[in-house]
């Protein structure tokens, strides 16, 4: 298995959250995973004003308690809303880029696209990359997103978000889950690794692009020690949430930057 230099041993999935004071996708849990020295995965969409802000879901429901979709605001009444009933707001691309660019700590970028923008949405990523001096890799479930890189920044390093779509089809006709869950796109696309849901890894799509063709396999997401002691010992790299500090001190050898001192 090859691993790209853009890419890190591990990332803290929507930054090292701890909820319910925490919330994800948060300035506090990415202050918090540069306090643990975590790389960091991060959600990328691009809103109504063509701002770009860090969120998980297309609904804002579920984080803020206002029901919307997010590509319809603008960033004026975004910062409006709070994140988890604290008082968090929604961070920008620009503010999280702008937090972790002399830190060292590389970024693992999803895409999220929605309403068919995966051109805007990819092209707006790639041209705020282009001044970004860390280290960064960018995912994205929709293969378009990796055509579109393929095509315009060729140097990037993309990665293929998948998992087994049989199981759980998302929406999707059933030639679009087929196609996903056995990465039957991987040959356009060219990703230089797969980032598969964790619980899916036995697929045999998944398991002929690592094992027998060498890619490189990221693992979500997981969220018990028992797991991430898995994960690493099988040479992925696993993006993980709710892990407590002292796991990450015994699996990883991770400790806040003052307890190392």
């Amino acid at each position: 298995m090859k691993r790209n230099k853009d890419l890190a041993d591990m990332y803290a999935h929507r930054g090292y959250h701890d909820k319910p004071e925490i919330p994800e996708n948060s300035m506090a849990a990415f202050r918090r995973a540069i306090k643990y020295g975590l790389p960091t995965e991060i959600d990328v969409h691009r809103i109504a004003d063509g701002t770009l802000v860090i969120f998980h879901d297309d609904d804002l429901e579920r984080v803020t308690g206002v029901k919307g979709v997010i590509e319809d605001y603008d960033i004026t009444n975004l910062r409006k809303l709070r994140l988890e009933g604290t008082d968090e707001m929604i961070p920008t691309f620009d503010e999280v880029l702008d937090l972790y660019e002399d830190t060292g700590l590389p970024l693992l970028i999803e895409l999220k696209v929605n309403r068919r923008n995966y051109a805007a949405l990819t092209r707006a990523v790639a041209e705020r990359l282009d001044r970004y001096r860390g280290r960064f890799a960018v995912q994205s479930f929709d293969p378009r997103v990796l055509l579109e890189l393929r095509k315009i920044r060729p140097q990037f390093t993309r990665g293929q978000l998948s998992q087994d779509f049989h199981k759980k089809k998302e929406g999707l006709a059933f030639y679009q889950a087929a196609f996903l869950t056995n990465l039957w796109l991987n040959i356009l696309t060219k990703p230089d690794f797969i980032s598969y849901k964790y619980k899916d890894r036995k697929n045999r799509a998944l398991r002929r692009s690592v094992d027998k063709r060498g890619k490189t396999e990221a693992s979500w997401t997981i969220r018990t020690p028992k797991s991430l002691r898995a994960a690493v010992k099988a040479g992925c790299i696993p993006i993980f949430e709710k892990i407590e500090p002292e796991d990450l001190k015994e699996i990883l050898g991770i400790e806040p930057e003052e307890d190392k001192r």
